[in-house]
């Protein structure tokens, strides 16, 4: 039955909430990474993650979608190979966070990135770097 002051049916007010609610949070998430800060947060990495041979750590140039272990000419640790990972948002987040909780056994000596908006600005930088 509609409503007498304003002619509409009940819920028609509260899908309409509903939606414009889902679509900005939506929008909000497409534009909540910052790719430009997540290069300035890789100038940790940069350190051991270069697209030197003789870098430390394997190169992460197209590292977003790669299977874990995977780049050509870097020996990794029996960890990361058997982790069978592919790097995409979910992984790279648990990863990043701590690494030695998502991969025990990794030779990665490093302690994970607190802040959850520099893993994400990271993984939007990371996701860009082919």
């Amino acid at each position: 039955m509609r409503n007498e002051k304003t002619g509409y049916w009940p819920g028609i007010m509260l899908v309409a909430a509903v939606v414009s609610g889902l679509q900005l949070a939506a929008a909000t998430a497409v534009l909540a990474a910052d790719a430009g800060h997540g290069k300035a947060v890789f100038q940790t990495c940069a350190a051991c993650h270069s697209d030197k041979p003789d870098a430390i750590g394997p190169s992460l140039r197209g590292v977003y979608g790669r299977k874990s272990g995977a780049a050509d000419g870097f020996r990794y640790s029996n960890a990361m190979m058997r982790a069978n990972l592919t790097w995409d948002d979910a992984n790279l987040r648990d990863y990043l966070k701590d690494p030695q909780a998502k991969i025990k056994g990794n030779r990665m000596p490093f302690g994970g990135i607190s802040d959850p908006k520099d893993i994400d600005d990271l993984i939007a930088y990371l996701k860009d770097n082919k």
